[in-house]
């Protein structure tokens, strides 16, 4: 569950990253801001799924280690286009409405005062 958990990295013009919910969740006794976007979840990692979908802005990504397939609960939201990503992240959805407040989401690597997850909610159509 993604409730509470903050964004850990979070990068002006790139992208900001969130979904660690071993350290980042600011609601359990195991949070620490210093050691968030080192942890995930206790599931099995994430096989890639790379597509020639766009990470242009809005686009909702998978955060890994350099193995592709490492994805496991941490993901990121771009900011702008980051076609550079393309092909070797894996693209799961995309911002359709709000994205004025992903925007205004407190930058820094760790943020000095993080802006959390407060519910999360996916649908499709």
């Amino acid at each position: 569950q993604y409730n509470g958990v903050v964004f850990h990295r979070v990068i002006q013009g790139f992208m900001a990253q969130t979904g660690d919910v071993k350290f980042g969740n600011s609601s359990k006794d195991s949070f620490d801001i210093n050691r968030a976007g080192t942890g995930g979840s206790s599931l099995p990692d994430i096989p890639a799924e790379f597509t020639k979908a766009n990470h242009s802005r809005g686009a909702v990504s998978m955060a890994r280690a350099a193995n592709p397939n490492s994805a496991n609960s941490q993901f990121f939201i771009c900011f702008k286009d980051a076609s550079f990503l393309d092909q070797q992240y894996t693209i799961w959805g995309y911002v359709i409405k709000g994205m004025e407040f992903v925007d205004n989401i407190q930058l820094g690597e760790p943020p000095e005062n993080p802006d959390k997850i407060i519910k999360m909610e996916i649908v499709s159509n």
